[in-house]
C-alpha cells in the first residue's frame, strides 16, 4: 500500500528561458519504489500550495485509497505573472501574456527535465498541468498544445474572457475571445481531457446582460467549442459548477480533491 507520508521539498531554477530564478515545491510520496506508474501534476500559482495545504490534502487522499501515485510541482509565479501566463503567442488587449510562449519553453526544456531527474523514478503516468484564474488559462493553453507532452488540464475559475479587442473596441463574442478562436481554428483534435470548474459567485460581470455572471458563460462557451472539436466522450471533459463558489483560494481548495480524483484516481482492482 502506498505510503500516505509525502515528503516536500523546495528547488530552484535559475532559467534562462525567463531571464529569472522559478522557484517550486516539489510533493513527492515517500518511499517511491520505481516499478509503480508515477504521474505528475503542474500546478501554476504554487504559492498558493501552502493555503491549499497541498501535502494535508495528498496524504489524506493517499489514506484514503482516492488517488495513484503522484508527484505535484507547484511552481511560484513571479511579478512577470500577468506576462508569463496567457495563451502562448496571442497577447491579449493590452499584451498581457506576452511572455507566455517564453513560459511554455521554460516548462517544456527546464521545469520537466529537473523533475524527471530530482524524482529519479519513470513520471510514466497521467500528466497534467492545472491552475487558478489566469493560472488556470495558462494551463490550458500548455496542455492544449502539447498533447505529446501532457494528456489534462485542470482549470478552477479560468481566466476565459482572455481577448484581442477592449469592450469599446468594437469586441465581438464570436470572434475575440482567444481561447475559444484557439480551439476552433487548431487542426485536429489533441489527445488531452479537461477538468473545468467555476463558482456561482466569481464574479458579477455580466457582459451580454443574460443573467449569467462572464466566468460561467466564458466557461461554458469552451465546453460547447470542444464538443464541436469532437470531444464528446463523459470522461473527456467534466465541468464542476460551485455553488456559492468565489473567485479566491478557499473555493480552489474545496475543490482540488475533486480534480485530483478524477485524474488520478485510483483504478479499483480486477
Amino acid at each position: 500500500m502506498l505510503s500516505s507520508e509525502v515528503i516536500k521539498t523546495t528547488h530552484q531554477i535559475q532559467s534562462s528561458c525567463l531571464k529569472r530564478t522559478v522557484e517550486f515545491n516539489l510533493y513527492i510520496p515517500d518511499e517511491l519504489m520505481g516499478n509503480e506508474t508515477v504521474h505528475l501534476l503542474l500546478l501554476n500559482d504554487g504559492q498558493e500550495a501552502d493555503a491549499l495545504d497541498m501535502e494535508g490534502m495528498l496524504s489524506d487522499l493517499y489514506t484514503s485509497g482516492k488517488i495513484e501515485t503522484l508527484v505535484v510541482a507547484a511552481v511560484k509565479s513571479s511579478q512577470e505573472r500577468l506576462q508569463e501566463y496567457g495563451v502562448a503567442g496571442v497577447p491579449d488587449y493590452l499584451n498581457r501574456g506576452s511572455k507566455a510562449d517564453l513560459y511554455t519553453q521554460f516548462v517544456k526544456e527546464e521545469l520537466l527535465p529537473f523533475i524527471e531527474a530530482q524524482v529519479a523514478v519513470p513520471l510514466t503516468g497521467t500528466r497534467a498541468v492545472a491552475g487558478f484564474s489566469l493560472g488556470g488559462l495558462s494551463a490550458f493553453d500548455l496542455v492544449w498544445n502539447n498533447d505529446q507532452l501532457f494528456d489534462v488540464a485542470g482549470v478552477f475559475s479560468g481566466s476565459f474572457w482572455w481577448r484581442k479587442k477592449d469592450l469599446k473596441q468594437g469586441y465581438q463574442e464570436d470572434r475575440d475571445r482567444i481561447v475559444h478562436q484557439m480551439i476552433r481554428h487548431t487542426a485536429g483534435k489533441p489527445a488531452v481531457r479537461f477538468w473545468l470548474m467555476t463558482g456561482t459567485e466569481d464574479e458579477t460581470a455580466d457582459r451580454n446582460r443574460n443573467f449569467i455572471i462572464d466566468s460561467i458563460d466564458d466557461t461554458i462557451d469552451v465546453i460547447k467549442e470542444l464538443k464541436n472539436k469532437g470531444y464528446h466522450r463523459p470522461d473527456e471533459v467534466f465541468y464542476y459548477e460551485m455553488v456559492g463558489g468565489k473567485h479566491e483560494i478557499g473555493t480552489w481548495a474545496k475543490a482540488m480533491p475533486a480534480f485530483l480524483t478524477w485524474a488520478f484516481g485510483r483504478k479499483p482492482k480486477v
